[in-house]
């Protein structure tokens, strides 16, 4: 769980207890105030979270595997290397793959389209959507992704338990829903949505669909160019997400955001009590860290194990506290 000014995460271990690890956070949009700006703020928010999630997917499997290792953390380079191999299978099977599977689909022996159509983008973004689909309906199917999609579930409720204005207990937070309109589903579906209007626009204006007289260099700098783009287009993804949830009591927005939602049914799971007690303690202990501002207390330690959620006691702060101006 991140707040404006630190990152917690909290892992069950085999004993049943709950460690959890806080460290301090100042984002980019803070040291550089023009990352705070609309665009901008969403690729630096994609970026951040890649290298956090990097973290602490290795700090969880540390703990997991005890021993004096839990402490120990991947350095940056290692958390950099990962991304950029993530980044590439990720661009490679939805990116490359679909737009060249379109390129055949559209060639003179099928339909005869070239990139300057729209429904050449129409049909990359279709492909982008079913790789997308079968993916994650693929990675489901194993045990340790449905804990993970468990686990999202628990964030969700949590967080929805926090916007309620109501206590952090388990008890509060097992009526919510799975499905928030913020979440990195949503985005990852609305980026091929806007990707299809952007490239349809962007290609043919600028006259991007003939870079070569080699077809297959040709289709090679179009897929480097769409990666590209890919990053601009996140940060209209965001915009589009953050603008659009906060506004669900308006029925236009819920109708909007609600493809991002149904699409969230794949990617998270009814947590277990056990989970959502995870899930709130990390939430719960990142709010008193950003009430107390890091100031020091036996309380308040980098490093900390406890048995039960009711070890944390109660928060007194609200959510609209944390909202960006």
């Amino acid at each position: 769980m991140r707040s404006p000014h630190f990152v917690t995460i909290a892992v069950r271990k085999p004993n049943e207890a709950i460690v959890l690890r806080n460290q301090s956070y100042e984002s980019w949009g803070h040291r550089y105030p023009v990352f705070k700006r609309p665009i901008l703020r969403g690729i630096c928010s994609l970026v951040e979270s890649m290298f956090q999630g990097i973290d602490a997917l290795s700090y969880s499997a540390q703990v997991l595997a005890g021993g004096e290792d839990s402490n120990q953390k991947l350095s940056n380079w290692s958390i950099a290397v990962s991304i950029l191999v993530a980044f590439a299978m990720g661009m490679g099977l939805f990116v490359a793959l679909p737009h060249f599977l379109t390129a055949v689909l559209t060639s003179g022996q099928y339909l005869n389209l070239t990139a300057e159509s729209p429904i050449f983008h129409l049909i990359d973004g279709f492909l982008k959507i079913a790789i997308l689909l079968v993916y994650v309906s693929a990675i489901s199917l194993m045990k340790d992704i449905r804990r993970v999609f468990q686990y999202h579930g628990a964030e969700h409720k949590s967080i929805y338990t926090f916007e309620a204005g109501q206590e952090l207990t388990v008890e509060n937070a097992r009526k919510f829903t799975t499905l928030h309109p913020r979440c990195g589903t949503s985005f990852l579906l609305f980026l091929v949505l806007i990707s299809i209007a952007v490239f349809s626009i962007v290609f043919p204006l600028f006259q991007l669909t003939h870079l070569s007289s080699n077809p297959i260099l040709n289709h090679l700098c179009m897929v480097l160019l769409k990666i590209l783009l890919m990053f601009p287009v996140a940060g209209l993804a965001y915009e589009f997400i953050k603008f659009c949830a906060f506004r669900m009591q308006s029925r236009l927005f819920r109708i909007l955001i609600w493809p991002g939602l149904i699409l969230q049914k794949l990617t998270t799971r009814e947590p277990t009590d056990d989970q959502l007690e995870v899930a709130l303690a990390s939430l719960k202990y990142v709010i008193h860290m950003e009430e107390s501002q890091g100031r020091k207390s036996p309380s308040f330690k980098e490093e900390l194990e406890i048995a039960s959620l009711q070890e944390l006691g109660e928060i007194k702060s609200r959510v609209g506290q944390f909202l960006e101006a």
